[in-house]
């Protein structure tokens, strides 16, 4: 599945904005759709020092995913094996075996979260919601890129609207908290640049994931202008929620879901309900890409060998072996304790497998072009 789609075809949108849709999408999940994550990594900074934190994190999604999008284009890989392998040769058997380890970790996370939201919202046994993020996920997946293209689109401007009305609402219900919180909280503490270093790291990997939304960019500049767009389209939510939070710092700091809890504080008939299912819409998104990338991996080795892709039953099958041991592991462990110890883990990880690699080759492979220019240019 390495091939580009028709560059004549390609829309404004489908080059600038989908690969920042499918980044948060990907990473909206596991990043801030409860606020369980925004708790472990930026609250403990303070109000100032956990937006310094986001912002750090939004300037590294923007250089890597600038950076990878260029040179998936330029090496025609639109899924991660064909990436890494082009890039890193015979090591590239080293971000396959982190991808899944990542896989199950951050799928089960979804898992548990979609648990703990239907506990919360109806009163469900936990496993419940865990099950029906399940089913959904393996549906979507089944029917390829497309599907999963369109569901980032339309998903995203669904949770565009409801995290800015769910930042009005806390304005308007507990606004002078938030202004108080900000007004009296100390210098950013301690901790925020590792805060936000390690948000990103283990979040940075949804550049990868989103490859083959890719086969829209027309061109290297097309690929570095979405990249750097998608890194603020990301994080946006996330600051609109985290401004909200600072209403009930530090306390907010110890809840399992801090969106049911500012949710509670609101108490806006219905909303409670709208905006539980914008996150389970977000985990949705998230676990979709997750697994359509393993599914997109599979094909193009399929492809590779001139055989037909996977169709949907393949798919589906696929999909259904992963899902079912990440919601074994979620049901196991609990979404706080899987944040806390496994998304740090995570984060070295990616770090050392992609991230890092990734930046000395492309900046020594940039300066070997520059000196091969420089010496051509001479007489």
């Amino acid at each position: 599945m390495t091939e580009a789609a028709p560059n004549g075809k390609s829309s404004w949108f489908q080059r600038f904005l989908l690969p920042g849709f499918a980044l948060k999408a990907v990473i909206i999940g596991g990043g801030y759709a409860t606020g369980r994550e925004l708790a472990e990594y930026f609250i403990p900074s303070g109000p100032w020092g956990g937006l310094a934190g986001m912002l750090f994190a939004t300037a590294i999604w923007s250089l890597v995913a600038a950076v990878t999008f260029m040179m998936a284009r330029e090496m025609r890989a639109y899924d991660y094996k064909t990436f890494f392998r082009r890039l890193m040769g015979p090591g590239w058997i080293l971000f396959e075996l982190a991808y899944l380890i990542f896989v199950i970790l951050i799928v089960a996370v979804f898992g548990a979260a979609a648990g703990e939201i239907g506990a919360a919202t109806f009163g469900w046994p936990p496993v419940l919601g865990s099950i029906i993020l399940a089913v959904a996920i393996l549906v979507t997946t089944s029917f390829g890129t497309a599907a999963v293209e369109q569901l980032f689109r339309y998903a995203s401007f669904l949770i565009y609207t409801v995290y800015a009305l769910f930042l009005i609402f806390a304005l308007a219900t507990f606004g002078d908290r938030i202004g108080e919180g900000f007004a009296n909280s100390p210098p950013p503490l301690d901790g925020w640049l590792a805060g936000g270093l390690t948000y990103a790291s283990y979040n940075i990997v949804g550049a990868v994931i989103i490859l083959p939304v890719l086969r829209h960019l027309t061109s290297r500049r097309d690929a570095l202008i979405a990249g750097a767009i998608a890194g603020p389209l990301t994080m946006l939510p996330a600051i609109l929620f985290f401004v909200a939070m600072v209403a009930f710092y530090p306390s907010i700091g110890d809840e399992t879901l801090p969106s049911d809890f500012l949710l509670r504080q609101m108490s806006i008939p219905g909303f409670q309900i709208v905006f539980q299912l914008m996150i389970f819409t977000a985990l949705l998104e998230s676990g979709v890409g997750a697994i359509h990338a393993v599914n997109e991996r599979i094909a193009g080795a399929v492809e590779a060998r001139n055989r037909p892709a996977p169709g949907t039953l393949a798919r589906a099958a696929i999909a259904s072996a992963i899902l079912a041991g990440c919601m074994f592991v979620a049901a196991r462990i609990g979404l706080v304790d899987l944040i806390a110890s496994g998304y740090t883990f995570l984060a070295w990880l990616f770090l050392a497998v992609y991230v890092v690699p990734l930046l000395c080759i492309v900046t020594y492979r940039l300066l070997n072009r520059s000196s091969s220019q420089t010496t051509e240019a001479q007489p």
